[in-house]
């Protein structure tokens, strides 16, 4: 089921994105992108939500410093990948599809990280925290496999 794209960002975002902290390697980053599910890793001083968001990545930007091995913030970046919170859910939604993009940072007017959009694949909703919850859940039974996740503010 979609979430609803009526009512603004805050009310659709996702509260716990993967958050890693501005110090993080290109290889490190590359581990978590082997999770399929991955799309968009955040980047903030020590890797939480409610701290200054410092940059973006997504698998291109890794596949075009391909033999870097150093920090990841140098490849990351914010234009075009932010949103505003107080921003009408629906507009984004449009904005995002018509940019062909499903990922956004959601941040405040200081540019302090709140949370994530996440478009659906279909373009009908976006993905809700449970749904998310869920298939971390489902990968953390799995002891194959490893799950990055952000801290909450404060821990």
């Amino acid at each position: 089921m979609s979430t609803p794209t009526t009512g603004r960002v805050d009310e659709v975002m996702l509260r716990s994105p993967i958050v890693l902290e501005e110090s993080v390697s290109v290889d490190e980053v590359r581990t978590v992108f082997a999770s399929t599910h991955v799309h968009m890793v955040l980047l903030t001083p020590t890797g939480r939500v409610g701290e200054p968001l410092l940059g973006t990545l997504v698998r291109d930007d890794l596949a075009a410093a391909e033999d870097a091995h150093g920090d990841a913030l140098p490849h990351a970046r914010l234009a075009g990948r932010t949103v505003g919170i107080g921003l009408l859910a629906d507009d984004v939604r449009r904005s995002m599809q018509a940019a062909g993009q499903r990922r956004a940072a959601v941040v405040d007017a200081d540019g302090v990280l709140l949370g994530l959009l996440c478009l659906k694949h279909h373009g009908g909703g976006f993905c809700t925290d449970a749904g998310v919850a869920s298939r971390r859940a489902e990968r953390r039974a799995d002891p194959a496999r490893t799950e990055a996740v952000s801290r909450p503010p404060g821990t």
